[in-house]
């Protein structure tokens, strides 16, 4: 089965678990707007692979392994989305991306953007490049680099990216 549709499946029942003891096939196939039977089917296979416990009528529960890889997907779309809103991205949009990005991101890929939201939610103000970014998403302008980003700020950027 596809990393990307166990993901899916996991983080929904997860989601959907929240309020109710054990989710059903309806349940899902409500959400994804899809036939039942196809639900069915996945349930199983999830079940083979032993990120459910599933029974037939009854739906499912998550394992100890479906809880663990539900909220690493959980975070890596919540963490995906933070990237984007601060990049300037509409919610709804970030949202959407934010779902299919946390499928595809090498993990070195998504360790850095992680600590790139780390980072900017850290600070006090909002950095310079981000003003900058924001501005230019808006009017489409890109002005010249400000003289405080000269190259002992870029230098210093680098020093640290290194020592990382």
């Amino acid at each position: 089965m596809r990393k990307k549709t166990v993901e899916d499946y996991i983080e929904l029942g997860y989601n959907l678990q929240k309020t109710k003891k054990r989710v059903h096939t309806n349940d899902i196939a409500n959400a994804l707007n899809i036939n039942p039977a196809s639900v069915t089917e996945i349930f199983q296979k999830l079940s083979d692979e032993g990120f459910v416990d599933y029974k037939k009528y009854s739906g499912i529960v998550l394992t100890d392994k479906g809880r663990k890889l539900a909220l690493k997907t959980k975070g890596k779309h919540e963490k995906l989305k933070e990237f984007l809103i601060i990049l300037g991205i509409d919610k709804d949009v970030a949202e959407s991306d934010a779902c299919e990005m946390e499928h595809i991101l090498h993990q070195t890929s998504m360790n850095s953007i992680i600590k790139f939201v780390e980072v900017v939610k850290q600070c006090k103000f909002t950095p310079l490049l981000l003003n900058r970014l924001k501005e230019y998403i808006k009017t489409g302008h890109l002005s010249d680099c400000p003289a405080e980003l000269g190259v002992t700020d870029f230098k210093y950027a680098t020093i640290i990216a290194q020592s990382n």
